[in-house]
Formats: C-alpha cells, sequence, structure tokens
C-alpha cells in the first residue's frame, strides 16, 4: 500500500537537502504531484499476475505463440531513476492460452514497482510457467537504464538484454532460435 503523505514529506526533505525553497511557487504542489506519480508508476507493488493470468480459453494450439515489443516503464532499485523498453514473451501451450492483453498486463505487475531487469524478467517467465501450466516459455527484455544514460558513466542508447527461459524452451536449443528469428520479423 502506497502512502502518499510519506512520500510527501521524503519530497520535501529532498527538495530541503538539495538546496532548495520548498514554499517557492513552482515547488509548492511538487511533493503532491510526485506522490501521486508513485502511486502510478509504483501500482504494481500490490498487484498479482495470477489474477492477471487467470483468464485462460481452451485452446489444442500446440504451436509457440508470440507477443513482441510489450513497451514497459520500471524504476531502477539502485537509483531510482526510470528504465524502459520492450519485453517479448513466447510460449508453449498445454491446452490453454491467455488472452493477448493479459501477457502485456503481466508485464505491468512486475514493471510497475522498484525492479530490477533481471528479476523482472525471471518473474514474468515464472508467472506465465505457474499461471497457464504451458510446455515451455521465454521472456526477453531490452532496456535503456538512464541510471547508465544520464549520469555516472553517461552513455546514452546502450541498452541492456536479459531473457529467461523455462521448460522446453530451456530444453531445446531449436526453439530458442526460433524465437530469436521471430523477433526479427
Amino acid at each position: 500500500m502506497i502512502d502518499q503523505e510519506k512520500i510527501k514529506e521524503g519530497v520535501r526533505l529532498l527538495l530541503e537537502g538539495i538546496g532548495e525553497d520548498i514554499c517557492r511557487e513552482g515547488l509548492m504542489e511538487t511533493p503532491d504531484r510526485i506522490a501521486r506519480m508513485y502511486g502510478e508508476i509504483c501500482g504494481g507493488m500490490d498487484g498479482d499476475a495470477g489474477e492477471v493470468l487467470s483468464k485462460t480459453f481452451i485452446s489444442e494450439r500446440t504451436e509457440m505463440v508470440l507477443e513482441k515489443d510489450i513497451v514497459f516503464y520500471s524504476m531502477c532499485e539502485h537509483h531510482m531513476l526510470p528504465f524502459f523498453g520492450r519485453v517479448h514473451i513466447a510460449y508453449i501451450p498445454d491446452g490453454r492460452i491467455a488472452g493477448l492483453s493479459k501477457l502485456a498486463r503481466c508485464v505491468e505487475v512486475y514493471a510497475k514497482r522498484l525492479q530490477l531487469q533481471e528479476r523482472m524478467t525471471e518473474q514474468i517467465a515464472e508467472a506465465v510457467m505457474e499461471h497457464l501450466s504451458p510446455k515451455g516459455v521465454m521472456v526477453l527484455t531490452e532496456a535503456e537504464h538512464l541510471c547508465m544514460t544520464m549520469r555516472g558513466i553517461k552513455k546514452p542508447g546502450s541498452r541492456t538484454v536479459t531473457y529467461a527461459a523455462k521448460g522446453a524452451f530451456r530444453e531445446n536449443r531449436e526453439l530458442q532460435e526460433m524465437f530469436f528469428r521471430m523477433l526479427e520479423r
């Protein structure tokens, strides 16, 4: 549960800490705006991927399903700066499929919290395996991290790529190669 009052107080302290006048016209409403913003961008803290993925449909399909280019925005837990990019999810159904929007909603559950890209990729893959019970799942995440591009090393445009392979995707190199080829289309 997000505590708006604690966030507001923290923002006031931060502004004072960097030498700002919190009574200045442009900053007077900033703590409230930031508290609302964190309510939105960290709204996945209480999210449940199981609930999101619970609506499924019977399907005899046994070929790979791929949802590409799911755009996400998240916050790095180390610097509390944004990272953003795309997630690609493939799974091989075993009797049940999810509505396509459900995969994107699953990404949102994990992206909308303080996060590490590596953990988020793994969490998405585990959630799909657990709640859809497919023969296998593969998740690839590519993202730009503002903690790398606007501070520290300052390398804009650099991207981090992570993936997780479960079940048949972990065991079958041909399936992995098919997944990567499909991403190129």
